[in-house]
């Protein structure tokens, strides 16, 4: 059953969130034992979870970084594991996390590990996340683990963060022109048209062709929005099938420009992603297993299961990649390298930084080819529906004269 809590610490500080628990008293005594002092308990409608989830997303990178390094600084300094928690619990931003170390703390409580207690919470703490504190636990070197997963995360939020950073000036200036173009099509161009047909003349091509172009819209626009609509809710949901996504991710991969661009941004994570594993004393193959499902991207994931499959027969990690065309030459010839040296870890984490540096690299090529191409387009549509709207001005002008 989930809840909705209310409550305030003893240090006075409100805190809200959702907590789930076999019933009232057990959500009460839950939140008791972290030291809250309960003043509001809500069961959720058993339909609300769902939509909640579905707008609720998952906790941002950045915040897990903050997290990680904050937990492994309190560990490191001689705080116990619950005790970190609970003090981190009222410094927490996100209120899905915060809900989610409400449960933690109780489960630890329990007996249970802190990687079997995360574990009940893959839309916070992914496969990777959880194995890694497993290890932590087991050679006692928690704080160590934790550093490196906070480290990891604020790599993936940076990458994140220039993509989006390089894509909001043409997404603005895209806005901007479609908001011109509509207010010239609707406000500017019919009483012009109006004028000139009164006076008798006949329409110039351009002014036709755009007019011919609102008329089809305005008539046929319902119908092809519902077209369009339909058209995308069926590829979105065969994209959410098996199937669909790697077609999705394949195509991606395939296109001029941006397939590059994710393909290297890819293999980055995946080469952290091992080395780090690697680093805590994973087996190769389980290492496999685990990158795999953490992969965002199903031609990859696929790549990386094969991999795994072919070790367990014997094979080496070099060897295996060499057969899938997905991993690029330098990742493949630096992880025989790795092999060989006995530096598997240390070669793997910096292909992930040239790939990484790479990815940059072509997020600013990128943008110089988004910028003067969405400026040229855009201008020759806006000097097309202003040759559209003059032309007629000045045709009434002659046959004002």
């Amino acid at each position: 059953m989930n809840y909705t809590y209310l409550g305030y610490t003893e240090d006075k500080h409100i805190v809200k969130g959702r907590i789930s628990a076999a019933s009232e008293e057990a959500a009460v005594d839950m939140l008791t034992s972290t030291g809250y002092r309960v003043a509001s308990l809500k069961p959720v409608a058993a339909f609300l979870p769902d939509v909640g989830r579905f707008f609720q997303g998952k906790v941002k990178l950045a915040e897990m970084a903050t997290f990680s390094r904050q937990l492994a600084l309190l560990i490191e300094s001689g705080v116990g594991i619950v005790q970190s928690l609970e003090l981190l619990q009222s410094q927490v931003g996100d209120k899905s996390l915060r809900g989610v170390l409400v449960e933690v703390v109780a489960d630890l409580r329990g007996g249970k590990s802190l990687a079997a207690a995360l574990a009940k919470h893959p839309q916070v703490f992914s496969t990777i996340y959880c194995k890694m504190v497993g290890v932590g636990e087991q050679t006692g070197g928690l704080e160590t683990v934790l550093r490196s997963l906070a480290d990891y995360a604020e790599r993936q939020s940076g990458a994140m963060n220039k993509l989006k950073t390089a894509l909001t000036y043409p997404a603005i200036v895209f806005g901007l022109a479609i908001l011109v173009v509509a207010m010239l099509v609707t406000v500017v161009l019919p009483p012009i048209v109006g004028l000139f047909t009164s006076l008798g003349g006949e329409l110039p091509l351009p002014t036709r062709m755009l007019l011919a172009g609102v008329g089809f819209l305005t008539n046929y626009g319902l119908h092809l929005l519902v077209v369009v609509m339909g058209l995308g809710i069926a590829a979105l949901m065969y994209s959410k099938s098996p199937t669909g996504r790697y077609h999705r991710d394949m195509l991606l991969m395939r296109l001029p420009v941006i397939g590059r661009l994710c393909l290297t941004t890819e293999l980055a994570r995946c080469c952290r992603s091992i080395s780090l594993l690697f680093r805590a004393g994973l087996p190769l193959p389980e290492i496999m297993t685990l990158t795999a499902q953490a992969s965002g991207n199903r031609v990859v994931t696929r790549a990386l299961s094969d991999v795994g499959q072919d070790m367990l027969k014997g094979e080496g990690l070099a060897g295996p990649m060499r057969k899938r065309s997905v991993f690029l030459p330098l990742m493949v010839e630096m992880t025989k390298v790795g092999e060989e040296t006995g530096n598997l870890d240390g070669t793997l984490m910096t292909v992930a930084e040239n790939y990484e540096v790479d990815a940059d690299a072509r997020i600013q090529r990128l943008l110089s080819l988004i910028e003067p191409t969405m400026t040229i387009g855009m201008g020759l549509v806006v000097g097309f529906i202003a040759l559209s709207i003059f032309m007629p001005i000045y045709s009434s002008l002659s046959l004002v004269g």
